[in-house]
Formats: structure tokens, C-alpha cells, sequence
């Protein structure tokens, strides 16, 4: 058994990063991944990021447990292939505009009329309906309309958008917990269904409480900068030694043993001190006492001092610090893979760790359609009908 999924197979004929992560963690769980690619135009997620001696560092990581097959969908022939395929699977994963599966002729009508027990998860920008369904939409906007980049930056500067894929990254989680649950619906009930995950709806879930406040209050929670609303000491600070330091105290408790470690025990008689949100109002005071203490001491001493008293403390990490991090290391959140060109690399490992069952990484992402013949061969189809949909276009040879 190679994790909880052992058994389900997932047809993943999404593009980029929502629909491809939703795909992964499946994969990493057990379940047999094929990663569908139109035979002449592959996943745009191969040029996404760097490269090392031109192999897609990203897809190696984001397309890993996946078998790789080729098929045009708006071939008749290959879209034939495809429902064959639907017959003997359980979850299929597309983040096409709605509508184009439709107009290929693979509705979830159709599909579900050959397997009812199929679930399909659909991912788009802004949903299967309403009147932003049919607009192009990328994470990028929707980090822009959620409230993300209104909250982010600042205060006095403009909304910020984050640096990478943070929208499709938390709607691919979502969409893996989307299926999980699907899947024991389907074991309670024995049917399928269709589900629709929006790109917005998750990172709106992320950003917090905005929408109530503006509901129950008319107001709109504005930019602090690294500062938070809801407690204080709260932000980045300086060390002696030119490293940068994250300090939140959102428990009460907190906050005294950092008061108290930095030489600043009397305000904890402040009747201001009792909650988080008067204390951030005070925080030029506090983040005084406690930026100055910081920059008067070398990382190192600082962290250890926090340790000592119990603090909340982290350092700002690069990636390149992370491979060693002695927290990473030894829960293995990095872990080693063999990839068939580059050797050994190392990238983040399956994101839960399960005792009875947990996940895997078997495999680094495949080559453009590396799989194809024997996908099409596990379903039955013979070497001459192989031959006759790839002179139709329908499928592709391996690269």
C-alpha cells in the first residue's frame, strides 16, 4: 500500500498549478495519477520557473507521481479515448473555461452516464456560473480581489501581490480536501458528483475576517506594514549581526515573557497590556523596547534568549536555508528524490504525516507523454489502434 488513495485513479487533465497541485497530493497519497497533455501544446507549467540543463525544475516537483500520457480532447478520436478512460477511473481533475468540456462533447451528463460513481473537480477563477464565470482569470487576480493586496504592504505604500502562486496553491490544498470528501460521499452513498472550486474562494477563506467587518461594521481592515491589529509585539527586527527576526505575541502570556526578557517588565501594569488589541495600539512603545533589545544582539543570541523564556521567535529563512534546517531535517520536511536526469534532488515532501498510512514520493514528474503507450495498453487498446490515433492526432509518442 503506497497511501490512503491506494487504489483511486485520477485522470489530471488541469494546467498550471491549481488543478496540477490538486493532482499532486493525490498522488502523493497513494492514487494513480495520469497527467493528460494535449499531444502538441504541453502543460505551460514545464516553462513556469528556472531550469537546469533545460528540465523544468517546477514541473519536476509539481508533476511528480504522475504517469504522463498525450491526448487532444477536441479530437473527436481522442476525446472517444477519453471517456474510455473515465470508465475506469474515480476522479477526474480539468480547469478549462466552463463550457469546453461541454463542447467536447464530455459534459459531466456524459460522463457520469458512463461511470456514476466519477467525481469531477472543476477548477476556474471565479466559478462554473455567475458573471465572471467565462472571464480569463489567473491566481494573480484574485490575490488582487480577495482582500489579499489591500491587506499586504505598507501602510503608507501601495497593495502588494505576493512573490508566488499563493491563490492556486491554497485552492489546490482545497481541492484535494474537496475530493477526500467527495470520495467518502461516494463510499457512503456510491455516487459521483461534479464539484466547483473557484480560485477566489479559498484565499478569500485565508485573508480572514474582511468580509464580516464590512458587513456587521461598514469598515474595511486597512495595510499595517509586518504590524498586526490584533496584537503586539508583532513585527520583523533587526539583529546586530543584520538578520531579520519575526515576533508575534498573540498569547497574553507571550507577550509578558518578551516584556520581561527584553527589560521592560512594568508595562505588563499598563491596563492596556490585558489584550492583544490595546496593546497594538501601543506598538511604536513596544516595538521600541523590543526592536532596540534585538539590534543590540546577534541572531543566534537572540534566538536562544527567546528559547530560554519561552518566547515565540523565528528567523526570516531563505530556501537555501531551509535544506539544513535542523526542524525540516528532522521531520523530513525536505526529502530526497531520484529524478531520471537531474540524479538526486531534494523538494518538499508530502505536507501531513500519516501513521497507518501515509504518503510518498515515488517518482519526479515524467517526460511529455512518457507513458502513453502503456495507459492506452492497460485500457486496452491494441499496438495498431495506438498507431492509427496517432496518425489521426490524437495522441502523441513520448518526447
Amino acid at each position: 500500500m503506497t497511501g490512503p488513495l491506494d487504489g483511486i485513479r485520477v485522470l489530471d487533465v488541469s494546467t498550471i498549478l491549481a488543478g496540477p497541485l490538486v493532482a499532486q497530493i493525490l498522488g502523493d497519497f497513494g492514487a494513480d495519477v495520469v497527467k493528460i497533455e494535449h499531444p502538441t501544446k504541453p502543460d505551460g507549467m514545464r516553462g513556469h520557473g528556472l531550469d537546469k540543463d533545460g528540465h523544468p525544475l517546477w514541473w519536476t516537483m509539481v508533476s511528480r507521481n504522475k504517469r504522463g500520457l498525450t491526448l487532444n480532447l477536441g479530437n473527436p478520436d481522442g476525446a472517444e479515448v477519453f471517456k474510455r478512460l473515465v470508465a475506469d477511473v474515480d476522479v477526474v481533475v480539468e480547469n478549462f473555461r466552463p463550457g469546453t468540456f461541454e463542447r467536447w462533447g464530455l459534459g459531466y451528463d456524459v460522463l457520469s452516464a458512463i461511470n456514476p460513481g466519477l467525481i469531477l473537480l472543476r477548477v476556474t477563477g471565479f466559478g462554473q456560473t455567475g458573471p465572471y464565470s467565462t472571464r480569463p482569470a489567473f491566481g494573480t487576480l484574485v490575490e488582487s480581489m480577495s482582500g489579499f493586496a489591500h491587506l499586504t504592504g505598507e501602510a503608507d505604500g501601495p497593495p502588494t501581490l505576493p512573490a508566488f502562486g499563493l491563490a492556486d496553491s491554497l485552492a489546490g490544498i482545497a481541492g484535494s480536501s474537496a475530493v477526500s470528501m467527495a470520495l467518502l460521499h461516494r463510499h457512503k452513498t456510491g455516487r459521483g458528483q461534479e464539484i466547483d472550486l473557484d480560485l477566489l474562494s479559498p484565499i478569500m477563506t485565508a485573508v480572514g475576517p474582511g468580509v464580516i467587518y464590512a458587513d456587521q461594521l461598514g469598515i474595511d481592515q486597512e495595510r499595517t506594514g509586518n504590524r498586526s491589529t490584533n496584537n503586539a509585539p508583532r513585527n520583523l527586527y533587526r539583529t546586530k549581526d543584520g538578520h531579520w527576526l519575526a515576533i508575534s505575541t498573540s498569547a497574553n502570556s507571550i507577550a509578558e515573557r518578551v516584556l520581561r526578557l527584553v527589560g521592560h517588565p512594568e508595562v505588563l501594569d499598563e491596563p492596556w497590556f490585558a489584550t492583544g488589541r490595546q496593546r497594538a495600539a501601543h506598538a511604536d512603545l513596544l516595538d521600541d523596547y523590543v526592536g532596540g533589545w534585538i539590534g543590540e544582539r546577534t541572531r543566534d543570541e537572540v534566538i536562544a534568549a527567546f528559547e530560554d523564556a519561552g518566547a515565540a521567535v523565528a528567523p526570516v529563512c531563505k530556501p537555501s536555508e531551509l535544506l539544513d534546517d535542523p526542524q525540516v531535517t528532522a521531520i523530513e520536511m525536505v526529502t530526497n528524490v531520484d529524478d531520471e536526469d537531474l540524479g538526486p534532488v531534494r523538494m518538499q515532501n508530502v505536507m501531513w504525516r500519516m501513521g497507518e498510512s501515509p504518503g510518498s514520493i515515488r517518482h519526479t514528474g515524467r517526460a511529455h507523454g512518457a507513458d502513453t503507450d502503456e495507459i492506452l495498453a492497460e485500457s486496452g487498446y491494441s499496438a495498431e489502434e495506438i498507431a492509427r490515433l496517432r496518425e489521426v492526432g490524437a495522441v502523441s509518442s513520448a518526447e
